[in-house]
């Protein structure tokens, strides 16, 4: 079975920040959203691999036997766009995302130019909804009850 890449490590979230993200826009909306989704999720910033800023973890398991950990919320601020990784496929998600503002949706992410480019309540909502979805669906010892 292949090793997951995309594992928890001890790289300091502000020493990436400061570092990796180039765009001084792009650096204040990376420390806003480890603000915000600190405060939605519970849990402190945690890096991911090598550009994924996650909130706390769940354990998954398909079908096909592949399994591993999570971050319950997340975001990379690549150089084009940020990742966000806060959407659950649920009706209720579903239905946030008409009112969330100017993004593009990936198959398990959703891409924003900018956080003010997004409704941060809307944001919040689907936050709250994806750790609900979570805490039903996974085994999340670290999720929020």
């Amino acid at each position: 079975m292949a090793k997951n890449k995309t594992t928890e490590t001890e790289v300091d979230v502000f020493d990436f920040i400061n570092s990796y993200v180039d765009n001084e826009q792009k650096k204040t909306d990376s420390f806003r959203l480890v603000e915000l989704l600190s405060k939605w999720s519970g849990f402190e910033p945690k890096m991911w691999g090598p550009t994924i800023i996650g909130f706390g973890n769940y354990h998954y398991k398909y079908a096909s036997g592949h399994e591993g950990d999570a971050p319950i919320l997340g975001f990379s601020p690549r150089k084009a766009q940020f990742s966000l990784y806060v959407f659950s496929k649920t009706d209720k998600s579903d239905a946030l995302l008409k009112d969330l503002g100017k993004f593009k949706m990936g198959k398990a992410c959703i891409y924003i130019k900018k956080l003010t480019d997004i409704d941060p309540l809307i944001l919040e909502q689907l936050c709250i909804d994806t750790i609900s979805y979570l805490n039903e669906h996974h085994e999340c010892a670290a999720c929020k009850s």
